[in-house]
């Protein structure tokens, strides 16, 4: 029993000592002295010369000379682990490539028997061989990815699209600044051509070398798992870059909007260069090693881009179904914008059952984007027709509310298109909506957009709401000058932008008609009091005769008057200088001619002149002067106004 237990261990050494020698595989200048040195080292070893001899017999039988090859780069062994073939001459990994080509040519042709002891080792080399691939199938995947911060790289990529860098605010928390805070440039396209390396060129071949022997040995499965692992890797990395972060949608609803606006921003982005830049490129890229192969070829891009684009619907879909606000709108309407643009993208890249669910997940989104659009403008259009504030804005100024309404609809134009498709397919179009009474006839009705009817609908509610508004003030005359102010800064917004092309120029006839009607109810509301102190009813008698007491009570009166309504309407506001000019025009056209001419008839009559000044306190070139005062928004100081005229 122990000669036999002596007798395996010398074959096991012997055994050993030839696959070191194989794995070595030293020249034949120094394989001589090699076997010297075993044979010296165990006297067990002594006949290992002549074993190996033996066992060499064969030096053209293509199997020993393709298994011996193997057998050296095996990634099992500790001597060949970091040793790669493709890192050094490129006649290694030519050799090794030939020498698995060499067995499985072996394998499944007919030339050895299936349960031969040539057939197992076969297959064990084959299984080597695959292990040391799937190795280096990897570490070239990785060693060879173009970095991410180099030049050219997704960094660049990222700087070649314009973003919208504004923002909006709230609309419960709308400001009196001329800006909603929203600065709107609608983001630029890559060019159809565009396209970058994912991989360094040079590496790909290597890639498909492999790929091609690893799918012929049956093992395709390990090979995808790689690919897909790898390449999964670089993707979510690239979202990283690009700001997109991973979130669950409960997390999304909690983020606090200005915080929720920049990610939706950097998701905009993101989609058009993940679609057209990483997917397109990564299609690309498996169509390129795993060419020949269609059904690998998909499914190694699906795996590898699944969780890509299922990040980016995730975030869609969380901003989509979150709490509806005004100042979502754009950000949502540009999401829906990009998402529209790039879904035909989509559904190019993805063509397999797989892929096919990505398209039909995609295309929910969007619709849930599309939803969440028209529900956050409806809220928009429920929330001025709703604005209830009782404070009345100082000076008879423009109400913060025209303002945030008309910066806002002045945005919403450039989003015509998306919004007259929404609007077409929504049940909250409908042609039974009131409109203006006086707004054309039906046939101009009729050919009016979706948008086009809601933002006309929008701008009669905010009408009506500054109409409301306008009653906060006591003063007749300063509501007619906030209806102004209001009327016109609408008009003005229409003007100068698309607006107008969508409302007509009907309409704005229709308003500049308002705002003169304003005019002249603000002049005979605030000036026909004074204009009463001129008129010769009530003096008791003509030029020559008139009552000096009534005279002077007139004068008096007068004085009064004007004197009251320049401490008053200096401080009043009209911010447009051609309307704030337009209005001192009529008031002087009213006045000035008036007391000169009132001046002219009675002036001399009062204790003939000699204390007139005591009563006749301004000359007509002084009240042309005060009127240019009016309308500035600061209060007038009617001793300094006594000092003037002394």
């Amino acid at each position: 029993m122990a000669a036999i237990t002596e007798g395996q261990g010398q074959e096991k050494l012997m055994a050993t000592a030839q696959q070191i020698m194989m794995n070595l595989n030293p020249p034949d200048d120094q394989r001589e002295d090699m076997l010297l040195i075993f044979s010296s080292f165990d006297n067990r070893l002594s006949n290992i010369k002549d074993l190996m001899g033996n066992s060499d017999c064969k030096p053209d039988d293509p199997f020993e000379a393709a298994e011996k090859i193997i057998l050296r780069w095996d990634s099992s062994s500790v001597s060949s682990r970091h040793s790669f073939p493709w890192e050094g001459l490129h006649g290694e990994a030519a050799e090794y490539l030939s020498a698995v080509d060499d067995i499985l040519q072996l394998i499944e042709g007919d030339t050895i028997q299936s349960e031969s002891e040539i057939r197992d080792r076969a297959e064990s080399a084959v299984q080597m061989a695959m292990s040391r691939l799937e190795d280096e199938f990897r570490h070239i995947l990785i060693q060879n990815t173009v970095p991410l911060d180099a030049e050219g790289s997704i960094r660049r990529v990222s700087l070649s699209f314009a973003s919208n860098d504004g923002e909006i605010e709230d609309f419960e928390s709308f400001g009196e600044d001329d800006q909603v805070g929203y600065c709107h440039e609608r983001a630029t396209s890559l060019a159809d051509d565009f396209c970058m390396d994912l991989i360094q060129p040079n590496a790909v071949g290597k890639l498909k070398e492999i790929a091609d022997r690893m799918i012929r040995s049956g093992y395709e499965k390990e090979c995808c798992q790689v690919y897909s692992s790898v390449r999964r890797d670089v993707l979510d990395e690239c979202l990283s870059i690009l700001g997109v972060e991973k979130f669950s949608i409960e997390e999304v609803q909690k983020i606090e909007w200005r915080s929720l606006d920049e990610k939706m921003k950097k998701w905009i982005q993101a989609v058009k260069i993940a679609v057209r830049v990483l997917l397109s490129g990564e299609k690309r890229l498996c169509e390129q090693i795993f060419y020949g192969s269609e059904l690998i070829k998909e499914v190694c891009f699906v795996e590898t881009a699944k969780g890509c684009v299922m990040q980016l619907l995730n975030f869609g879909e969380a901003v989509a179904i979150g709490r509806r606000s005004s100042e979502k709108l754009f950000r949502i309407l540009d999401m829906y914008d990009v998402l529209v643009d790039v879904l035909p993208d989509i559904q190019v890249l993805f063509t397999d059952e797989l892929g096919e669910l990505l398209c039909s997940e995609a295309q929910a989104v969007l619709d849930l984007l599309g939803e969440a659009a028209i529900g956050t403008f409806v809220e928009f259009e429920n929330a001025v027709q709703g604005e209830t504030s009782r404070k009345p804005i100082q000076g008879g100024e423009i109400h913060p509310l025209t303002r945030y309404v008309m910066n806002y609809v002045k945005l919403l134009v450039d989003y015509s298109d998306s919004l007259n498709t929404l609007l077409a397919n929504s049940a909250d179009e409908s042609e039974s909506d009131p409109l203006p009474s006086d707004y054309g006839n039906n046939s101009q009705l009729g050919d009016m957009s979706p948008i086009a009817r809601r933002l006309l609908l929008l701008l009669t509610s905010l009408e009506s709401n500054l109409e409301e508004k306008s009653r906060l003030y006591e003063d007749g005359a300063m509501q007619y000058i906030f209806l102004m102010n209001n009327i016109l800064y609408i008009v003005q917004k229409v003007k100068d932008s698309e607006l107008g092309k969508l409302l007509g120029d009907q309409w704005v006839r229709k308003r500049r008609g308002q705002i003169r009607q304003y005019a002249t109810s603000y002049l005979r509301a605030s000036w026909s009091k004074v204009l009463s102190c001129l008129k010769d009813e009530g003096i008791g008698g003509s030029t020559g005769n008139a009552s000096k007491v009534a005279l002077k009570e007139r004068f008096k009166n007068f004085n009064a008057c004007f004197e009251d309504i320049y401490r008053i309407q200096t401080a009043w506001k009209v911010p447009d200088a051609q309307l704030r000019e337009e209005l001192r025009i009529s008031i002087s056209e009213k006045v000035i001619p008036a007391y000169r001419s009132f001046m002219g008839r009675f002036g001399n009559q009062i204790d003939n002149g000699r204390h007139a000044g005591k009563y006749i306190k301004y000359t007509a070139d002084d009240l042309e002067n005060y009127l240019s005062d009016l309308f500035e928004g600061t209060p007038g100081d009617l001793h300094h106004m006594r000092r003037k005229t002394s």
